[in-house]
């Protein structure tokens, strides 16, 4: 029989002495009434066994730790820096989440933050424009706290020059075209810095075309420049003819331009630029080991990079499992510069986890951690379809000894899984009220534990042979 404990303290600010992990309010998260749109997304997404992009400062528990080493690289990249972390995890262990929180966090505290998951169509690098659909992808996708899901871009461009006519208003009496020379001064002077960066004349010049633009109320042109940065046009014969920049970005020059975008945004008030890329599993899944390399040789790429010195202002966080990894057939691993570079030392352990290493590997939340999260999935549940919380606190143990009393759950049972089921039993049990939860569950459950199983698991033994 499991045995669980349960923190009484509802309102923990340090780490809790009773269960040794940080609550959810000890990370700055509110545990209050959350918003209808907010409770809907939550219960429905994960219900899905998808992560929300929205409300996860409601639901988050454990992970103080990991939390606090990328937060450290997050004030790397404010004062000037640039920093790289894998995350690694097996499927619904909790990546995307703990991505998703670090994005949720760095748009509140003013940086930029660019996502996007990996695809057959969305690599690093490819013959037919993957490496370039990955940054239309991040650029799609680029969020600010005023803009939280995405399509920021438009709005960072406003937002500059309007912030610029604002400082000239109020230092100087200019009106009319001198107000207008003024500024125009200054933004060909943020124009100006970003010129001996790679790439960096063709991006000034944008900037200078959207200010024209701006200045005269030229839709067509405004738009034109956003194409244009977010990697739209197909042909440089296209951009000459609409912009007069003979240059476009593509998938040799992608990651040059998030490096100059870092710069910009800086330039234009905000913190940095954050990247999150998930799904790296899928180059592990690329068949032509050759693709494979040019894509790990491209990661290795932007790791020298960052680590080097040679970025400032970006942070790169990438998430995939642990096989996608250390696979030394067709993971990362595979690559030798990159496996030298990321390699586990020799005195870290499970129990002794460096954090301060390239690679952050996640492990399950505990059970204690797990019955938080319950706890408050229950009470968002119950708000959102309005009905007082009926799962006590005996039932609520009753169902995760259940979970975790399963056949193989100790190495294969997944948060995923768990909170899948819970949102089940919670919706099963609102609409049978005369049912009780060990009518529903059982007395026990030898069901097979599947959430951390996959093909990726079981061919794991079978080697890729290449001619």
């Amino acid at each position: 029989m499991l045995h669980f404990t349960y923190c009484n303290l509802k309102k923990c600010m340090i780490q809790c002495p009773n269960c040794n992990y940080y609550h959810a309010d000890g990370l700055g998260f509110m545990n209050s009434n959350v918003p209808a749109r907010i409770a809907g997304i939550l219960i429905n997404a994960l219900g899905g066994g998808v992560v929300p992009r929205v409300g996860l400062e409601y639901i988050t528990v454990g992970r103080a730790p990991e939390i606090a080493a990328i937060l450290h690289d997050v004030d790397m990249v404010e004062s000037g820096g640039a920093s790289f972390r894998f995350v690694v995890g097996k499927y619904g262990s909790g990546k995307s989440f703990l991505l998703q929180t670090i994005r949720n966090h760095a748009t509140a505290r003013g940086f930029a933050v660019a996502d996007a998951d990996l695809s057959p169509e969305r690599r690093f690098a490819g013959t037919k424009g993957q490496g370039l659909a990955t940054y239309k992808e991040l650029m799609q996708n680029l969020s600010t706290k005023s803009k939280p899901d995405g399509g920021a871009l438009p709005l960072v461009l406003e937002k500059w020059i309007s912030g610029i006519q604002a400082a000239v208003k109020e230092q100087t009496d200019l009106d009319g075209e001198a107000f207008d020379r003024q500024v125009e001064k200054r933004i060909y002077a943020v124009a100006s810095s970003l010129e001996g960066m790679v790439n960096g004349f063709e991006f000034a010049k944008a900037i200078a075309q959207y200010w024209a633009a701006y200045k005269n109320d030229d839709l067509t042109m405004k738009s034109n420049v956003l194409r244009w940065f977010r990697g739209e046009y197909a042909s440089r014969r296209d951009a000459k003819t609409d912009l007069g920049i003979n240059f476009t970005v593509n998938d040799e020059t992608w990651y040059d331009f998030l490096k100059i975008m870092a710069m910009f945004l800086v330039g234009a008030g905000y913190k940095g630029l954050l990247i999150l890329i998930d799904e790296l599993v899928n180059i592990f899944k690329i068949p032509n080991s050759i693709t494979r390399a040019n894509n790990y040789e491209k990661i290795l790429t932007i790791y020298n990079d960052a680590l080097q010195g040679k970025a400032k202002h970006i942070g790169i966080l990438m998430g995939g499992t642990p096989q996608c990894v250390e696979d030394r057939y067709k993971g990362i691993y595979s690559y030798e510069a990159l496996r030298s570079r990321l390699a586990q030392g020799h005195f870290a352990t499970d129990d002794l986890k460096d954090l301060s290493a390239p690679i952050i590997r996640l492990q399950m939340l505990t059970q204690e951690e797990m019955y938080v999260l319950i706890e408050k999935l229950r009470d968002i549940h119950a708000q959102l379809y309005n009905y007082a919380p009926t799962l006590k606190h005996e039932e609520l143990l009753y169902f995760l000894t259940v979970e975790y009393n399963r056949v193989g759950a100790d190495t294969h049972i997944t948060p995923r899984e768990i909170i899948r089921d819970f949102i089940e039993l919670a919706g099963i049990i609102h609409q049978n009220p005369h049912k009780s939860v060990k009518e529903i569950l059982g007395s026990n459950s030898f069901e097979m534990a599947k959430g951390g199983l996959t093909d990726e698991d079981i061919h794991a033994e079978f080697a890729e042979f290449e001619v």
